[in-house]
């Protein structure tokens, strides 16, 4: 997948730039109309988390309340200069804004602070660029870094596009002096991995098509960035996945078989942790891979119980589902970490009727949360009515194997059998399946 002439490998093989002394970093917001001071500092609070996850450390921030963005530094040009001020004072190496800049002000900026100065899209691709491991994942976060910096090339630019600037979110350099040839290069090199990614995408199709064929119903796990994801995939299937306590460990979606407490197989998939605001070029890039999320036949949301505000993770993931057409997915919340947070585990219970707490970590509350995803897979299967001959031990054997065998009665020639049965199976068995005899389970 990889270009060996590429001159973006080096940081999409997921190697950070030795940093034997982490970066300095001003966080900056700026509140609008709307915006109250907790939700401002919260935000904050996560940005200063994410510029962690990339390798530096927070030593300043500093807020302004506007009625509206500065067109030309999105502070007011005061402010900007006491951000100048505040960055020598601190040293600062770089200057992070919560709010997403225009190409525009980001260039300004920095030509008055003489330092680096991103936004938080930028640290989000700065960790998406540490973390990718597969072919597809690297592919797809190079995809949105393009796309991001495209817009960002300046005439005059000292650097070449080839030469690592280093630092959270400079892992692609300024940009060379010859921005017409930047333009087209990058241009190319995006139109080379979009049709590497359609190609993956047909694939996945096909292995998407095999698996409906198997019959079995598939569940996505979906939810904020280190919500316990894939610890939780780890405590349902044995299955070794990578879990970190950190932001984004994991990019690749891994799907692993579960047996429910009733027998049936399902098929249960990781995803890509979701963040507020999360960069609609990453959302983009990594359609084909959140697409799983649209396409299962029922959502496992996980929700942190120990976070400050899990109500407005959830609304996030919520913004994301709505943006990758999965919010008509039927969804079950699982409140994760109730053994850290007991108390706001159960106040979220009351919060959402129907919602399972669990701890992926000590696998309290996994046998019951097992037992409800059965229980709400059976309710969305249809109930079928078979006519199978007794020549056909085969066919009754599929039926026990793809599905839930609710009766089964002796004819003279035949069992008749009613099972819940996926779209996949009732349509390899149409022949066998008595006309009318179709209902939707309870």
């Amino acid at each position: 997948m990889t270009d060996p002439n590429n001159p973006y490998n080096e940081a999409l093989a997921g190697t950070l730039i030795d940093r034997t002394i982490r970066e300095k970093i001003v966080l900056v917001a700026v509140a609008l109309p709307g915006d109250h001071d907790e939700s401002v500092d919260a935000s904050l609070d996560e940005l200063s988390l994410l510029v962690d996850t990339a390798g530096a450390d927070e030593v300043a921030r500093m807020v302004q309340r506007r009625d509206a963005p500065d067109h030309t530094w999105y502070l007011g040009k005061g402010k900007a200069e006491e951000l100048k001020e505040l960055c020598l004072a601190v040293d600062a190496d770089t200057v992070v804004f919560d709010n997403e800049l225009a190409p525009a002000q980001q260039f300004n900026l920095e030509k008055l602070l003489g330092r680096t100065a991103i936004d938080r899209t930028a640290v989000i691709l700065d960790i998406f660029g540490q973390n990718a491991r597969t072919m597809e994942g690297k592919a797809q976060v190079e995809l949105a870094l393009l796309r991001y910096r495209l817009p960002r090339l300046r005439r005059g630019a000292k650097a070449k596009l080839s030469q690592q600037r280093g630092g959270v979110g400079g892992r692609f350099g300024s940009g060379e002096t010859k921005i017409e040839t930047d333009r087209r290069r990058i241009m190319r090199r995006i139109t080379k991995l979009e049709r590497e990614l359609d190609s993956l995408a047909e694939t996945r199709s096909l292995q998407r098509q095999g698996r409906q064929r198997s019959g079995l119903a598939s569940v996505a796990i979906v939810g904020y960035t280190n919500a316990g994801k894939s610890t939780l995939l780890n405590c349902l299937t044995d299955s070794g996945v990578l879990s970190e306590d950190r932001l984004f460990a994991t990019l690749d979606p891994t799907t692993r078989r579960l047996a429910l407490p009733g027998g049936e197989p399902v098929l249960v998939t990781d995803t890509v942790g979701f963040i507020s605001r999360l960069p609609h070029g990453l959302v983009e890039s990594f359609k084909g891979t959140l697409e799983v999320a649209a396409l299962a036949d029922y959502l496992v949301h996980v929700v942190d119980a120990s976070v400050p505000d899990p109500d407005g993770q959830i609304d996030a993931v919520h913004d994301v589902l709505r943006e990758i057409a999965a919010a008509d997915v039927p969804e079950l919340i699982v409140i994760n970490k109730s053994d850290l947070a007991p108390g706001p585990a159960e106040q979220l219970l009351i919060d959402y009727p129907g919602s399972v707490a669990v701890s992926a970590v000590t696998g309290e509350g996994i046998d019951g949360l097992m037992r409800v995803i059965g229980d709400r897979l059976r309710s969305l299967a249809v109930v079928y009515e078979l006519a199978i001959p007794y020549s056909r031990g085969d066919v009754l054997a599929a039926v026990h194997r793809e599905g839930e065998v609710v009766s089964t009665s002796d004819g003279e020639t035949e069992w008749t059998v009613r099972a819940r049965l996926s779209d996949p199976s009732a349509g390899r068995l149409t022949e066998f399946i008595t006309d009318g005899h179709a209902e939707v389970s309870a």
